[in-house]
């Protein structure tokens, strides 16, 4: 018996070890650019001399990332690694989805059009936006291009056909569509997973017609969600043009296929890159969204993306390279309350987006974590017993499923309402969904009331009423809970996020593939729908950072980016500073970064701080990288780092992230460029924290000139006795003069996270 065990073992062991080398995945490999042999006509070419099969080769990348994505089993993966011309390999990374009131909040009214006696709504014709995400529905009326001029003859994209998308959609809006999914394919198999994934640009998610139309749809008359939200829907640039590369799927969204649009979109001359989406922190030369990015700001184009919707969790904060702009999310000033009118007579306020017919005037019973199942509080599939929810309204917390699957979990087992109570995790952040069944959402305090009514009165009861669109909240903004926060865990001497936009409760188009709660059981199609997260905020400043570009074609990403930064505000709707979802409490720039975007101010910003290429090699050739590491970012055959930065600050960034270490005093030059008026004169004001002392030289700036560069240098100095410990402060360095305020937040902290 003994000997035949071990011959089982050691089969089983065989068969372990067989499938372990032989399974297959895609890797992203990084090529010497330079080492191509004559004999080899192109990249291509030689990339797949190197594979085993040509069928393996999925991307060739030439101008976002140098190099190519395979299909190889590690064997094959580490035969590569054998040549010297192989600088790298590693696994296809998975990302995920950060999923008409805003121009109006923002303050993009009819007066917005003219700037400097030019035309905008005619110069961001020329302006083309590019967003990658699930892709577009074209049919949506966002993408209409009546009176648009002809596309402009630096577009060099196409089109493409699939099953189930005609490349005649395209028109003079909609200027561009192209899916990327061989990463996702081999991910999956070799195949799609879902019957509705189709290998085409068509959205039938949802998630990349909502951003798209966002950054840059044109007006549509009487739009709405099921009555709610009603007037014009509108994108920020609504007479820029629209490109969309589809390369997020089922189940996510691949590196291997989001290199590839980006180098595609960059070939195709885009002016904007839009991306609602990323994964986790890691090093810049492992990230494969700061690695394209780094190839478009080099080219002119700008990139704003998602910080995430890890909030309130500290340093969750996501796409943190400082070439990239990473958005945060607050709320607007339009609300869609609904009430909880409890049997001891006091009424709860909450927020909801529910269409369907009413509950009516009678009270009905209220349950809440009743039956065997642990789980029966957060209303997971399969926790509730019908026999004790039916006919009743049911609380949920909130957490672990989605909202709206809580009140489809609530309906099929017979519930007739339902309310989903906020945990600590959530705070007092109030989302509104389109549910499936009565339903209001009420935050942590509010919560705790109704589960204590619940749970202490013999017959509690309740009746749900559903009150519409209110404007004019107050305060707004506040910085969503969800928002992802610094500080930043990969450089944390640059401050992250740059700033917040509108992102909760946000209107757009929305494909026609998918119900608004893009559950399965939800048979309900409309032409626009109502999504929060950091996912709806990017776009936002991807269409804004459009306008920017057609007022000012001859500025740099990085002064586009330094124009939203510095003239953002920090103040809300009522004068005070700005609040944080999560606990009511005061926000900060962890939180909210520069502030929340001000179009009108950044398009004449006074100064700027721009960064050029060669200032970004001297930032990351000052992080712990080997020359191989920054030649991966920045695809130059070498680099010389002899001037590099002695610390990752000295950046010459529109905001200040300092970080003590074991030392009392840090010092930070930066340069600022005049693009407002000749003889210009800025004075500083500085706004200190408790435990640092700040002097800035020379306090007075005197530009003679337009386009003449200033410098001035800032020294924080740590006071004596500060503890060494994980808190932050912040303060503020502002340059005013009576036409504009120049603000830079400034972050303190003592320890590295």
């Amino acid at each position: 018996m003994a000997s035949s065990s071990i011959t089982i073992t050691t089969i089983i062991t065989f068969l372990f070890l067989l499938l372990h080398t032989t399974a297959k995945k895609t890797y992203i490999i990084r090529v010497k650019h330079s080492d191509k042999p004559e004999s080899f006509l192109t990249h291509h070419d030689w990339y797949t001399s190197q594979l085993q099969s040509q069928s393996s080769l999925l991307y060739t990348y030439t101008t976002s990332f140098h190099g190519f994505s395979a299909y190889l089993d590690s064997n094959e993966a580490d035969s590569l690694l054998s040549s010297n011309s192989i600088l790298d390999i590693f696994e296809d990374p998975l990302y995920t989805l950060h999923t008409t009131r805003t121009p109006e909040f923002l303050g993009l009214n009819s007066e917005f059009g003219v700037y400097s006696g030019q035309d905008l709504a005619s110069a961001s014709n020329g302006v083309i936006i590019g967003v990658l995400d699930t892709g577009v529905w074209p049919e949506s009326k966002s993408f209409d291009d009546t009176d648009m001029p002809e596309i402009p003859s630096k577009w060099k994209g196409e089109c493409e056909s699939g099953s189930d998308f005609d490349s005649k959609l395209c028109n003079k809006k909609l200027i561009g569509a192209r899916s990327f999914s061989k990463g996702f394919q081999m991910a999956s198999g070799g195949g799609f997973s879902s019957k509705r994934e189709s290998v085409s640009p068509r959205d039938v998610d949802g998630h990349g017609t909502h951003t798209s139309t966002t950054a840059a749809g044109s007006a549509v008359r009487n739009a709405s969600f099921l009555g709610y939200a009603a007037g014009t829907a509108r994108g920020m640039a609504t007479h820029a043009r629209v490109a969309t590369y589809k390369v997020c799927w089922s189940s996510g969204c691949f590196g291997s296929d989001i290199l590839a649009a980006m180098d595609r979109a960059i070939l195709d001359g885009v002016d904007v890159l839009s991306l609602s989406l990323g994964g986790g922190s890691a090093p810049y030369y492992r990230d494969t969204i700061a690695i394209g990015s780094f190839s478009a700001m080099e080219r002119g184009v700008f990139v704003s993306c998602s910080a995430g919707n890890s909030g309130p969790t500290r340093a969750s904060v996501a796409n943190v390279a400082p070439w990239v702009m990473t958005v945060g999310a607050g709320t607007l000033d339009r609300d869609f309350p609904a009430f909880a009118n409890l049997g001891n007579g006091k009424r709860l306020t909450g927020v909801s987006l529910y269409s369907g017919v009413g509950m009516g005037t009678k009270p009905l019973e209220l349950v809440y974590n009743k039956g065997n199942s642990s789980s029966s509080n957060l209303c997971l599939p399969g926790s509730l017993d019908s026999g004790i929810v039916r006919g009743k309204i049911v609380v949920c917390d909130r957490g672990v499923n989605a909202r709206v699957e809580k009140g489809a979990v609530v309906r099929d087992a017979g519930g007739l309402g339902m309310i989903m109570a906020n945990t600590a995790a959530s705070g007092e952040e109030l989302v509104a969904d389109s549910h499936l069944l009565p339903a209001i959402a009420v935050g942590k305090k509010t919560g705790d009331l109704l589960r204590e009514y619940v749970k202490s009165d013999s017959n509690p009861t309740a009746v749900l009423v559903f009150k519409g669109t209110v404007l004019d909240v107050k305060p707004s903004p506040v910085v969503a809970a969800f928002s992802s926060r610094g500080p930043n865990t990969v450089t944390p001497e640059i401050l992250k996020p740059d700033v917040i936009g509108p992102g909760v409760n946000i209107l757009a188009g929305w494909s026609d593939a998918i119900g608004p709660t893009g559950l399965e059981k939800d048979s309900r199609r409309t032409q626009f729908n109502i999504m929060s997260g950091t996912s709806m905020s990017c776009p936002h400043i991807s269409g804004l950072a459009g306008l920017l570009k057609a007022a000012h074609p001859e500025w740099s990403p990085s002064a586009i980016k330094s124009a939203l930064m510095t003239t953002a505000y920090v103040l809300d709707n009522t004068n005070a500073p700005l609040h944080d979802a999560a606990d009511n409490s005061l926000s900060n720039p962890h939180a909210h970064g520069s502030g929340h975007v001000d179009p009108q101010k950044a398009l004449s910003p006074g100064l700027v701080y721009d960064i050029s290429t060669e200032e970004y090699i001297r930032f990351l050739c000052s992080l712990d990288y080997t020359v191989d590491h920054i030649v991966a970012i920045v695809k130059r055959p070498s680099v010389n780092c002899s001037k590099k930065f002695s610390d990752p600050g000295q950046l010459n960034y529109p905001s200040f992230s300092v970080l003590f270490g074991g030392k009392r005093v840090v010092r930070y030059t930066r340069e600022v460029t005049n693009v407002g008026a000749a003889s210009s004169v800025y004075k500083v004001t500085v706004n200190g924290a408790p435990s640092v002392a700040i002097s800035v030289k020379p306090s007075k700036l005197v530009f003679r000139s337009v386009g003449e560069k200033k410098r001035y240098t800032v020294t924080f100095v740590s006071k004596k006795g500060v503890s060494m410990t994980n808190k932050a402060e912040f303060g503020s360095i502002t340059w005013s003069n009576p036409q504009h305020e120049v603000r830079s937040p400034v972050a303190f902290s003592w320890n590295r996270f």
